[in-house]
């Protein structure tokens, strides 16, 4: 018990730091290339944070825990918002620009039904994860090639890595992930056994939570910053890439199948009512300004669905 609660901080901490090199290294990378900050908070740096429920996700499935891959992906959507926004809105009021809502809110909730339809049959297979990762092109080319220009206050003359040492970062990042995704994933497999609860329970609490970490460090440092631009548009564009290529990219690799019927029946609606809840906010202030209130709510109902599910 002692050795696997080490290895679940272990890797816990190895997918943090990993994917703060990632964030890292991929800003720098972006900062060359003269992206725009919106479009950093919804590719870059989105992707960085995703990138430790991807590969849990590849890692459970491949082992067989699909459950935990699925309930991971919507778990830490869940928590994004209601967690990661939550916690955001109690040290700062967050405008939401429109463009935010019209084009990557509206993406999310467009995507989370194709999600919730590929869920309905209780298998995900290699096709629909074709049609899941055709969906993440799209959705990179629309931001990259359309939304480029939409803030012109780009990152140039901030990059202080070289190539070679942007590089570095990329391959070691990458390596300290996909260990800390094994020893994450092994541990948690080990505990929903051990304590007799299924993976789905493990998938939604200790490792969607575990994951949206990054998640939160990186909006509360962008707050920090005054970067309020990279929060918003990371924790949108953060939830697209769990469904698009975390899920994408796992079911493409191996088919995905669920056991548990909550999954179906609950979390999925669950997930979907904490979008609609972020815009019922974003409708229902003049100023499209959401404060310490909001995150309060947000926080509330996190907790609630938390302690139900447990």
């Amino acid at each position: 018990m002692t050795t696997q609660i080490l290895l679940l901080v272990s890797g816990l901490i190895l997918l943090i730091g990993g994917s703060n090199y990632l964030l890292k290294s991929a800003i720098e990378l972006s900062v060359k290339l003269k992206l725009s900050k919106v479009v950093i908070g919804l590719t870059v740096v989105s992707f960085a944070t995703s990138a430790p429920e991807l590969l849990i996700s590849i890692s459970s499935a491949i082992k067989g825990s699909s459950d935990i891959a699925i309930s991971n992906v919507i778990g830490s959507n869940i928590a994004n918002l209601g967690l990661v926004l939550g916690s955001a809105l109690c040290f700062t009021k967050i405008k939401i620009p429109k463009s935010n809502m019209i084009y990557d809110w509206t993406f999310l909730m467009i995507i989370s039904f194709i999600f919730y339809l590929f869920l309905r049959d209780f298998n995900i297979d290699r096709f629909e994860g074709i049609i899941l990762f055709i969906g993440l092109i799209s959705f990179l080319f629309f931001i990259i090639k359309i939304r480029k220009d939409e803030a012109n206050d780009s990152f140039a003359n901030k990059a202080t890595l070289s190539n070679v040492i942007i590089l570095f970062y990329l391959i070691f990042s990458s390596v300290v992930l996909y260990i800390g995704s094994e020893l994450f994933v092994n541990s948690s497999i080990y505990f929903a056994k051990y304590f007799g609860v299924s993976e789905r329970v493990i998938g939604l609490t200790l490792v969607a939570i575990g994951t949206s970490l990054p998640e939160l460090v990186t909006t509360l440092v962008a707050i920090y910053k005054s970067e309020l631009d990279l929060s918003i548009g990371n924790i949108i564009g953060s939830n697209i890439f769990n469904i698009l290529a975390v899920i994408g990219i796992t079911s493409i690799i191996t088919d995905l199948n669920i056991l548990s019927n909550r999954i179906l029946d609950f979390d999925i609606y669950i997930m979907i009512m904490f979008s609609f809840i972020l815009l019922f906010f974003y409708i229902s202030t003049k100023e499209r300004l959401l404060n310490i209130y909001h995150g309060i709510i947000y926080l509330l109902c996190f907790i609630t669905y938390y302690v139900y599910v447990i």
